[in-house]
């Protein structure tokens, strides 16, 4: 047996497979540029170490069940300048996931916010972070489920281990009373212990019709908004942008303030009062 065929042999029974598939590279390049032993076998290390980060960044992206992987690269930050890119890039440090601090992204839909919540759950994972993506909807929907089931405590869990939790589309559909409190108790769990990055279509003042109880959604506001960034984005769709630019939808400046069918309409029922 060869040396090469001993060596693939050591690398087969440490489970180091990176090197093993770039073994004749790594052979040729070093041949090639003659360096020290301690370089080369940096080289040789760093390969399989390359690789197995990328496999558990893999498998850790996979693990937060985002709904799509969007970065802050792809975000148009011109078609939105409500939004400080200075406190974006504060927030892409990550400080706010070492303080348990949270970050709250307000607007109306199709603004971005989903995307900058999955972008800031994406750069905390790539920096060895847990994350957890889930619509608000879903979330207490499963631990509504848990709590009937009598294993809420265990559930629970899955929502408190991650150090950045997101809670997507909060106000969209109102929650019953179960629901409120259910959140209200996953909300005191995480406080101060983990990051929440929250996205919302309603101001702080509506919370009280998303949880049925005015009292309740201000202590849930309480514990969220104590140590928490608030990214109030006041901007057009863009999903509106990409229907326009396909021609779907009329330009701005090519709009009424009234469609013409709708002011048909509207006329008419003034005609009709007596």
């Amino acid at each position: 047996m060869t040396p090469v065929e001993q060596l693939r042999t050591t690398l087969a029974a440490l489970s180091l497979t990176a090197i093993d598939a770039r073994l004749e590279g790594l052979l040729e390049t070093a041949s090639k540029k003659e360096p020290s032993y301690a370089d080369f076998l940096l080289e040789v290390m760093n390969t399989e170490a390359d690789v197995r980060r990328q496999r558990y960044l893999k498998a850790r992206l996979q693990l937060a069940h985002l709904p799509y992987i969007k970065t802050f690269e792809q975000f148009d930050f011109g078609f939105q300048p409500s939004i400080d890119e200075r406190q974006i890039r504060e927030l892409r440090t990550l400080r706010f996931v070492h303080e348990a601090s949270n970050v709250i992204l307000l607007g109306p839909p199709g603004v971005g916010k989903t995307h900058l919540a999955v972008a800031l759950a994406e750069t905390a994972i790539q920096s060895g972070n847990g994350a957890y993506f889930m619509t608000a909807h879903d979330l207490v929907t499963d631990l509504g489920r848990a709590y009937r089931e009598g294993r809420l405590d265990r559930r629970m869990r899955v929502y408190l281990a991650p150090k950045v939790l997101i809670i997507d589309e909060m106000g969209y559909l109102p929650l019953d009373d179960l629901g409120a409190t259910i959140f209200f108790q996953l909300v005191s769990a995480r406080y101060e212990r983990g990051s929440i990055v929250l996205t919302s279509n309603k101001s702080y003042g509506e919370w009280g019709s998303i949880f049925g109880d005015p009292i309740i959604a201000t202590a849930i506001l309480d514990r969220l908004l104590h140590h928490s960034t608030t990214i109030n984005i006041r901007g057009e769709s863009y999903r509106l942008k990409e229907r326009r630019k396909a021609g779907l939808i009329p330009l701005p400046d090519q709009q009424h303030d009234e469609p013409p069918a709708l002011a048909h309409r509207s006329h008419t029922k003034r005609n009709q009062l007596p």
